[in-house]
């Protein structure tokens, strides 16, 4: 794996600097790579997509377990740099890894194909939660993620019933898969340094109902959090007869994801 100074030096060699545009914090901690590569359980073949791969840290060490690796880079010079550096032993996509309305890149679809795949990155943090969900709920052949992430979105993903942090990320990454927080990685394991922790965390996809439109319970729940405080009788009125076991007088933040969905269906 690269250290801190061979990536300094890559940099340096091209012209390059991180730049805050796309999130740029390298992760060069060894024994954290080490940490999401075991993870996620590489076995030899395996097809992992990658986003984001900076100057290739993490890039090598899926290459080393024996992954075939998908990456995505949307910034120039370091498609560059990882082509000239790995492109005989990868597929490179450039471009920004989510499309139009969000969806994920025509390329990157094209290039994975038909076969399953597992996401293995430090994501960009302000791409982090859009890609996962969009993953999550359109990309059945994506078998599992393995991500690091601001430890703030991680809590947000693991947010148990009636706390601050549950919303409509949490709801619909524990309707439909398992969560697992792997550690917390300090800002000290990156450069430039964030003034955030990150963390690592893995989601394995439980499916989802071929019955339900996800993109319209997707828009729902987002739409019924933003009035989190508000109780359910002033958000569907007084006058609306809700699922059992459902009180008007109850919060959004309060209900269980069976709840939410019943009061989807409901509409």
């Amino acid at each position: 794996m690269q250290t801190l100074s061979e990536i300094r030096e890559l940099l340096a060699d091209r012209g390059l600097t991180p730049r805050r545009r796309f999130g740029q914090n390298f992760l060069h901690d060894h024994n954290q790579l080490k940490k999401l590569v075991q993870a996620a359980g590489i076995s030899e073949g395996q097809l992992v997509l990658e986003i984001g791969p900076g100057t290739g840290t993490l890039t090598e060490a899926l290459l080393d377990a024996g992954a075939r690796v998908v990456t995505c880079e949307v910034d120039e010079g370091l498609a560059d740099l990882i082509e000239e550096r790995l492109g005989s032993r990868l597929t490179l996509v450039r471009g920004d890894c989510l499309g139009r309305g969000r969806r994920l890149n025509d390329d990157l679809i094209s290039a994975l194909g038909e076969e399953h795949w597992t996401l293995v990155a430090n994501l960009p943090y302000q791409i982090a939660s859009p890609l996962m969900i969009e993953l999550l709920l359109h990309h059945p052949n994506c078998r599992s993620q393995h991500v690091t992430i601001q430890k703030e979105v991680a809590e947000r993903l693991i947010a148990a019933e009636g706390t601050r942090e549950r919303g409509p990320l949490g709801i619909l990454a524990s309707t439909f898969s398992k969560v697992k927080r792997i550690c917390d990685v300090p800002g000290s394991c990156f450069w430039p340094q964030p003034k955030v922790t990150s963390s690592m965390v893995s989601i394995t996809p439980l499916g989802t109902p071929d019955d339900l439109d996800v993109d319209a319970y997707a828009a729902f729940i987002s739409k019924l959090f933003s009035s989190r405080r508000k109780q359910l009788g002033r958000i569907f009125g007084r006058d609306r007869e809700l699922p059992d076991g459902i009180d008007a007088t109850w919060r959004p933040e309060v209900l269980d994801n069976e709840q939410l969905l019943a009061l989807f269906k409901m509409n």
